[in-house]
């Protein structure tokens, strides 16, 4: 298993702190039964963290310029028409992607162009899976143009555990499927702002793979 590298420093941490606590618990409880409890705890506090820090290989075949590919795992939480109010100023289709704590938490690239725009917001950390968050909570844009002229608009948004956005993108340079997008630490959502005229190819509730998932096919008007 992969580990995503924005989780080595935690997992160092976490490392270095529960063992010199067995072992000092190890040391001065004459208990062996809660020594063994103390260990098995630490144990799945550790793993939960590397899971949580995993960065699985994964490759979309597809190059085609107008398909919009999962930037995350997660379940499909809205496709709705809505206005758009930060980049485009006109109703867009939103498709959100709502990440628990379990889910893979890298972010892919869902469309491959040059990004247009990018930047942070500051802001609240209610539940990621309220359609307000898109709004309100600290998040991330990122626009990518591609050379027809097409425009999908990429939001990364913290939930109520997420306390840190990591986007990578760079405005003005390109970037194709199958690169990183970013990571976001603990439970939240990827929004995706979309033309009106784009097929969507995914459903409510619908569970999805980061890099690996066709959410949507551009109009090629």
């Amino acid at each position: 298993m992969r580990i995503h590298r924005e989780g080595f420093g935690l997992l160092t941490a976490i490392f270095m702190v529960l063992l010199p606590l067995n072992l000092l618990v190890a040391h001065f409880v004459d208990s062996l039964s809660v020594s063994r409890m103390f260990y098995f705890i630490s144990v799945v506090v550790f793993l939960f963290f590397v899971n949580f820090f995993r960065y699985p290989k994964r490759v979309f075949d597809n190059a085609a310029a107008d398909v919009v590919v999962a930037p995350a795992d997660g379940t499909i939480v809205a496709i709705e028409e809505v206005d758009e109010n930060e980049w485009f100023n006109d109703k867009r289709i939103q498709v959100s992607i709502f990440m628990t704590v379990f889910n893979v938490h890298a972010n892919w690239i869902p469309f491959a162009g040059t990004v247009a725009y990018v930047t942070h917001h500051s802001g609240r950390f209610m539940s990621a899976y309220l359609p307000k968050s898109s709004t309100e909570n600290e998040r991330s844009t990122v626009v990518i143009k591609n050379h027809n002229g097409q425009e999908v608009l990429a939001r990364q948004v913290a939930g109520a555990l997420a306390r840190r956005i990591v986007t990578y993108p760079k405005k003005e340079r390109y970037y194709k499927i199958n690169d990183e997008l970013g990571f976001i630490k603990f439970g939240s959502r990827v929004d995706l702002f979309l033309p009106l005229d784009t097929e969507i190819l995914v459903e409510l509730d619908q569970k999805v793979r980061g890099n690996k998932t066709l959410i949507a096919k551009l109009s090629d008007r």
